[in-house]
């Protein structure tokens, strides 16, 4: 996908261009497998532990963070937590249309200890209007793109009643959790329009889709399932086809 070299303005008049955002989701995805010898083991995906300080952060990458009720806001995160958001959002953004705008709001919560967040919006700029290029409970290609998306850069990740997504910290990577096997299916049957994808065979549909976008890789593998939730990202934004 061609990268935009046009800049975008962010709420507070800085500029930021797509490369820039592409260079630091590379960067993220780097430290998601950078010495990770094979799936997450519960000790390397724990959260980490109460007495680590948290920062306060009213951004998370070029975004300003808003309440679920829409004021600007100020959250508490543990700090290696809000770098692996600020990746995670750089990283949907640089997959995403090259007419939107670097994401200027994201929607959401973080929890009381600073390593869980739940979100409900994330928001663009394009022909001067704001628009949702994620809303909770609005179940379309965008809502599997960003689980996609999530599940990229996160070990945990939980669809809420009402369609926010829940995530916690700790190193991504194939797990075979429960629901990581609904995500791949759900992504085969509403992405890459196999509707016979299911949970007994949801390996064997993966990897075709995967084939498709030209990945010979196995999607229960740590490379297999970053290529997986990478190109399903990139099928449900509407910036690749594979056909």
């Amino acid at each position: 996908m061609a990268v935009d070299e046009r800049p975008t303005m962010n709420d507070n008049g800085h500029l930021f261009s797509r490369r820039r955002l592409l260079a630091g989701a590379a960067a993220a995805s780097a430290v998601t497998v950078t010495g990770v010898a094979g799936a997450p083991t519960a000790a390397t995906a724990a959260s980490p532990t109460a007495a680590t300080p948290l920062v306060s952060r009213g951004r998370i990458a070029t975004a300003t963070l808003h309440a679920p009720g829409g004021a600007a806001t100020t959250g508490r995160f543990q700090a290696d937590f809000h770098d692996r958001l600020a990746g995670w959002l750089a990283f949907w953004s640089a997959n995403s249309p090259h007419v939107w705008s670097a994401p200027v709001q994201v929607v959401g919560r973080v929890d009381p200890a600073g390593d869980a967040f739940t979100l409900h919006a994330i928001r663009y700029r394009r022909d001067d209007g704001l628009h949702d290029g994620f809303a909770a409970g609005r179940m379309d290609g965008s809502h599997w793109a960003t689980l996609a998306s999530l599940h990229h850069h996160f070990p945990t990740v939980t669809v809420l009643a009402g369609g926010a997504v829940r995530v916690g910290d700790g190193v991504a990577g194939f797990t075979g959790s429960p629901a990581q096997v609904a995500f791949a299916v759900a992504a085969c049957r509403e992405l890459w329009g196999d509707r016979s994808a299911g949970r007994a065979r949801w390996r064997e549909h993966a990897n075709r889709a995967l084939t498709r976008a030209g990945q010979h890789v196995d999607v229960a593998s740590r490379s297999g399932w970053a290529a997986f939730t990478r190109t399903s990202l990139r099928r449900g934004l509407g910036t690749e086809s594979y056909e």
